[in-house]
């Protein structure tokens, strides 16, 4: 038994982070992106049960630019689509870039993500 058992105080374990909300960058003109990837990424955020928020590099520029910035594969003419998932203790991971070959690539690379066992765990866990 812990000191802290013995004495009396029980402090409860903080909850685990969860998933918040599903993040997708991308441009209208882009075939990895639409319809492609808005399909999966709604498939994604129903999976987890989150919102999805769609950030278009010719419209939200600035945010979409922020978060490819300091979460995901940035170089100066990045890659589209980039698909995040923001967790509620304020991290974001990204899962997906899409790729500069045909799209059935981009295509199969959310197939993968969709049937992965970490997807599995993620929403097995709980969601926000």
């Amino acid at each position: 038994m812990r000191a802290t058992e013995m004495s009396g105080d029980v402090t409860p374990n903080p909850r685990p982070p969860r998933a918040r909300r599903i993040t997708i960058v991308l441009a209208q003109w882009c075939p990895h992106c639409v319809p492609l990837s808005v399909r999966y990424g709604r498939r994604l955020a129903r999976r987890l049960r989150v919102p999805l928020r769609i950030l278009d590099i010719d419209h939200q520029t600035r945010a979409a630019d922020r978060i490819v910035r300091e979460h995901g594969d940035s170089a100066p003419d990045y890659l589209i689509p980039q698909v995040f998932l923001e967790w509620t203790d304020r991290r974001t991971d990204l899962l997906l870039t899409g790729f500069s070959e045909q799209v059935p690539r981009t295509e199969r690379a959310w197939k993968d993500l969709l049937s992965s066992e970490w997807l599995r765990s993620v929403a097995k866990a709980g969601v926000a």
